[in-house]
């Protein structure tokens, strides 16, 4: 019964941590409230303390680093918060499994693999890039075993907040309403199911081929106007989807500190935005839950 700790019990801490439980690993939770999650332990862990960090992790298999600060935070809590796992994982022997996103890539040409460039130049992406290069160097040097599995937006019951197919989307298209949008809402864009992030981070923690990598969730692709006559001939709707004038998403962004963060991210709106997890599919044997039944079982979720 190897021995677990996941930092942050989000939308994929919580459900990761309940999982690996699940399976008979023994878990412990971290997060700064002391947040529970079904069968776990849970620990208050400021996840930016180096030392803290390194005893939470003491006699762990795998450290999964699943935390996810507000976007105006990630310039100040991220580095510590990755800092703060690398030290806890070379010292404790831990393997190191962070979440990641595709924000590194910056704007695609075409689909995002695991091995496209990274071009990113916008803050946060640049943020998440650094975070990765010292996580991989730190394999390299032999310090550790770490990776990072990337998703692209995710989904999913529960699903709510900043997530652009989340509540806010499908509470709009079950009211046969408008859900306003950031971008081109005609682009198609890939979308990761909640369960399958979970199912890759398993997978890349048990994986014993090489390490030093990055993995990509599978995932589907859809526009968001075909997803909402997706759901609207499914549940009888009349839901629609138009965007945000970007005009106006930059003027909020200029009083609003997490309007501008979006704004700033709303290039992978703008462009086809694909993943390509094809290499992690063969790899570790994930696949995507078919496409129909992650949209049916998110639209139920907020079915009321």
């Amino acid at each position: 019964m190897p021995a677990q700790l996941v930092v942050g019990a989000g939308l994929i801490g919580r459900p990761l941590a309940e999982r690996l439980a699940a399976r008979g690993d023994q878990v412990t939770i971290g997060t700064r409230s002391g947040s529970a999650a079904a069968a776990a332990t849970a620990l208050v862990l400021n996840a930016g303390d180096r030392e803290a960090f390194t005893r939470a992790a003491a006699g762990a298999a795998t450290i999964f680093l699943c935390t996810n600060p507000p976007y105006t935070d990630w310039a100040t809590q991220w580095p510590p918060m990755v800092d703060a796992a690398i030290h806890a994982a070379s010292a404790t022997g831990a393997a190191l499994v962070v979440m990641g996103n595709l924000y590194p890539y910056g704007s695609p040409t075409g689909p995002m693999t695991e091995h496209s460039p990274e071009t990113t130049t916008e803050a946060k992406g640049l943020v998440r890039k650094e975070g990765w290069r010292k996580v991989r160097e730190a394999h390299e040097r032999g310090e550790l075993r770490g990776v990072e599995v990337r998703a692209s937006d995710y989904f999913g019951p529960g699903a709510t907040g900043t997530a652009h197919l989340g509540e806010t989307f499908f509470a709009a298209i079950l009211a046969s309403k408008t859900a306003r949008v950031v971008g081109r809402p005609g682009l198609p864009h890939s979308w990761s199911y909640l369960p399958d992030i979970v199912s890759t981070l398993i997978a890349a923690a048990d994986h014993g081929g090489d390490w030093g990598r990055l993995w990509h969730v599978p995932s589907a692709a859809a526009s968001r106007i075909e997803i909402a006559d997706q759901v609207n001939r499914r549940v009888g709707t009349h839901g629609k989807v138009a965007a945000y004038p970007q005009w106006l998403l930059r003027s909020l962004g200029a009083v609003n500190p997490m309007m501008h963060e979006i704004w700033a991210s709303s290039h992978q709106f703008a462009v086809p935005y694909l993943i390509d997890s094809a290499e992690t599919q063969r790899e570790l044997g994930v696949a995507a839950t078919p496409w129909a039944d992650a949209l049916a079982a998110a639209a139920e979720s907020y079915h009321r």
